[in-house]
């Protein structure tokens, strides 16, 4: 195995697991999430010594993936069909934490996709919005908009009552 291959498997080994969870909070299912992940290290392979930042590109990358994912006709149809949230197998905590996450991945379900993605990155990512904004590809104003938009959008899903913080909203990733 080459030097270059062995960085490349180290990379992979450490973020699959952070990749994935973003990928399904983009686009709603493990599958299609597994795919996007795919898809976008398979780009990233062949680009590996001319990126400066793989981190970042790979979530750019995956972002857009899991997007591309849920514009699938196929996907939509199979959307429709089913409206069970899967849960993660290895799952370790109690009912009422459980119930939390899944209800707050149910909300954002129910949120656009592009504002989905914003506050994945925004508040599950943590990035600040000037990164957010390199990784979409899109203006600082559009970042805050779409934040703003989508913190509204995920409260409306959940109940006005709720109040989505950071803590609240990374609980969705931890199952």
């Amino acid at each position: 195995m080459s030097d270059r291959d062995r960085e490349f498997s180290d990379f992979v080994a450490a973020q699959m697991e952070p990749l994935r969870g973003l990928a399904y909070l983009t686009c709603g299912d493990w599958q299609a999430a597994e795919d996007a992940v795919l898809v976008a290290l398979a780009k990233l392979y062949v680009k590996w010594r001319r990126i400066d930042n793989p981190a970042a590109y790979a979530r750019t990358a995956v972002v857009r993936a899991a997007i591309d994912e849920t514009r699938r006709p196929w996907w939509r149809r199979e959307r429709a069909q089913s409206n069970a949230m899967p849960d993660r197998p290895d799952a370790r905590d109690d009912t009422n934490a459980v119930d939390e996450r899944l209800r707050i991945r149910e909300a954002l379900q129910k949120i656009p996709a592009r504002l989905r993605a914003v506050l994945t990155l925004r508040y599950l990512e943590g990035l600040s919005i000037q990164e957010t904004a390199e990784a979409l590809g899109c203006p600082e104003g559009t970042v805050k908009s779409y934040t703003s938009r989508g913190l509204e959008a995920l409260r409306a899903a959940m109940g006005a009552e709720v109040f989505v913080s950071r803590e609240n909203y990374r609980a969705a990733r931890a199952v």
